[in-house]
């Protein structure tokens, strides 16, 4: 499930996302700074749009699942480049996803820079 959800995110595949995701997926995500909760197809595809061009070169790095009785928990570090600077960036994260009737129902993004101490 996660690889074929991982595949349609990334490609920004609504149709194939939907297939493993409930019809009332919620993805929350911090954009600068703000909370951004989106919870319809049409909000999900509003916010791949909008991040289309605002980082290249994006690779995930040391991804580990950790599997709890209620939820999957999957850690990280991500690189690529800022578009707008030009600058490289490294992030560490988190992400919590939680299921319904084998789906995924949840995906909870909490990340910061690498080199920031919290």
């Amino acid at each position: 499930m996660f690889k074929a959800f991982a595949r349609a995110f990334f490609k920004k595949d609504l149709d194939a996302m939907y297939q493993v995701v409930t019809e009332d997926f919620t993805y929350s995500i911090l954009v600068d700074d703000q909370p951004r909760v989106m919870n319809t197809r049409d909000q999900v595809g509003a916010f791949f749009d909008e991040r289309v061009g605002t980082q290249t070169n994006v690779r995930f790095e040391d991804v580990v699942y950790h599997h709890a009785p209620y939820a999957t928990f999957m850690t990280y570090r991500m690189t690529g480049t800022d578009v707008a600077s030009g600058e490289p960036f490294e992030r560490v994260g988190v992400e919590r996803y939680t299921f319904v009737e084998g789906r995924i129902a949840e995906k909870d993004v909490y990340s910061r820079p690498a080199d920031s101490p919290s």
